[in-house]
């Protein structure tokens, strides 16, 4: 992966982006069909609610309308878009601190027997192989969730993102070292964690609490 980002001039959603910025709401529609997807994915992977993903993904969508007119070209469209869908996570997450959400299984008021919301189990596929698969699926997420935000959000956006090193530090609002340092470790804790499953299937649900890393304020 490469250190600097693509000149934003040669970006053709950057362009796009500043037809936005004078009101065009074709290259709007144009950015949303292209980047709808990722960032539902990178919402999804840092609150893995799918209801909750599809609805921070069109607030993403409504804060790039309307601060378009303040947007400025000095890095790639992306890194512009994500920043907005990081910054909107962490106010959810912060909110679910203060107020901390209703169980998912709670009964509804008019049907005990059914929960307010429910969630599709996609842990009986038909054959085995699928079966595994899906179980080391969901316990790449489980890993990756249990990561800190900064390490997490850094990974997300070096896998998924297509972003470069100097392009997340930009998101993050860090130093180019201690984002490459976060994509590290974040990597290294998957790894850990996911070796002794690979070799034996133990999995422990409870990580041991890494030491602090004192090279870095950054988690």
């Amino acid at each position: 992966m490469p250190d600097h980002p693509t000149d934003p001039g040669q970006d053709p959603d950057t362009l796009l982006m500043l037809r936005v910025r004078q009101g065009d709401r074709d290259a709007f529609t144009d950015l949303v069909e292209r980047w709808k997807q990722p960032v539902i994915g990178f919402i999804y992977r840092t609150l893995p609610d799918p209801d909750e993903a599809e609805d921070l993904a069109q607030a993403t969508f409504i804060q790039l309308w309307k601060t378009a007119g303040r947007y400025q070209p000095t890095a790639r469209f992306s890194t512009f878009l994500f920043t907005i869908a990081r910054n909107l996570c962490l106010n959810e997450i912060r909110r679910r601190v203060r107020h901390p959400a209703d169980s998912l299984d709670e009964p509804r008021p008019d049907d005990e027997e059914h929960p307010l919301r429910q969630i599709e189990d996609r842990r009986q596929p038909s054959a085995d192989a699928e079966v595994a698969r899906g179980e080391l699926f969901g316990l790449v997420e489980e890993a990756l969730a249990a990561l800190p935000e900064k390490q997490r959000t850094a990974l997300i956006l070096c896998r998924e993102g297509e972003l470069s090193y100097e392009e997340i530090a930009t998101v993050l609002q860090t130093s180019l070292q201690a984002t490459k340092s976060l994509i590290h470790r974040a990597r290294e804790t998957l790894k850990g964690r996911l070796k002794p499953y690979l070799g034996s299937g133990e999995w422990h649900r409870d990580p041991p609490t890494p030491p602090p890393d004192r090279r870095s304020p950054d988690r």
